[in-house]
């Protein structure tokens, strides 16, 4: 992926992100106008929704999607699997939270930015969230992880010690490729500077 393609995704994700915060300076007859227009949206969507939940085609496509998720989940239906699964996402959790507080500070003291991996830590972060609560609620009611405190807290502790670990080696490989990037930008100044004279 060249570096223009990169810098237009990027620009495309931060409107695609940006647009509900624009959308709210809306002045009061602008919110008036626009409300009949996102009611017909509404309308609109719910009318494709209905329709792809009546196709037999989109619930067998449902079912194949489901099916495999559905027959691991039995699979690892068990107190040792829910504590991994935990210790996983707090680890990813506070590798990923660390990387977007203190890893872009230390970045940024470095006089470097990097737009990718910002969204790609604030992804991770979201997505480990997201899998800490869902492990959460599957250990609850699929197995007695959650009832047992020494399972909780020593599953939480090596998250921890994990999420530190991966924090360290992530901050590592972005303070490199700040370094791999200025090499690269020394060089083609150096380049562009010998091709002149």
């Amino acid at each position: 992926m060249t570096g223009a393609m990169k810098w237009t995704m990027a620009f495309t994700v931060l409107l695609a992100i940006s647009a509900p915060v624009f959308a709210q300076e809306v002045p009061a007859n602008g919110e008036e106008q626009a409300r009949p227009t996102a009611d017909a949206a509404q309308d609109e969507l719910d009318e494709i929704a209905g329709r792809v939940n009546e196709s037999e085609q989109a619930q067998r496509v449902r079912a194949g999607i489901l099916k495999p998720i559905y027959s691991l989940a039995e699979t690892f239906s068990f107190s040792a699997f829910h504590w991994v699964a935990f210790a996983a996402m707090v680890a990813g959790v506070i590798s990923f939270a660390l990387q977007l507080t203190l890893g872009k500070l230390v970045v940024l003291s470095r006089a470097s930015f990097s737009l990718s991996e910002l969204l790609s830590d604030a992804l991770g972060l979201a997505v480990s969230l997201i899998g800490l609560v869902l492990t959460t609620q599957a250990a609850t009611e699929n197995s007695n992880f959650t009832a047992s405190a020494f399972a909780v807290l020593s599953s939480s502790c090596v998250g921890l010690v994990a999420g530190f670990v991966f924090y360290i080696w992530g901050q590592r490989q972005e303070l490199q490729a700040v370094a791999g990037r200025k090499k690269a930008a020394a060089l083609d100044q150096h380049s562009t500077k010998s091709a002149r004279e």
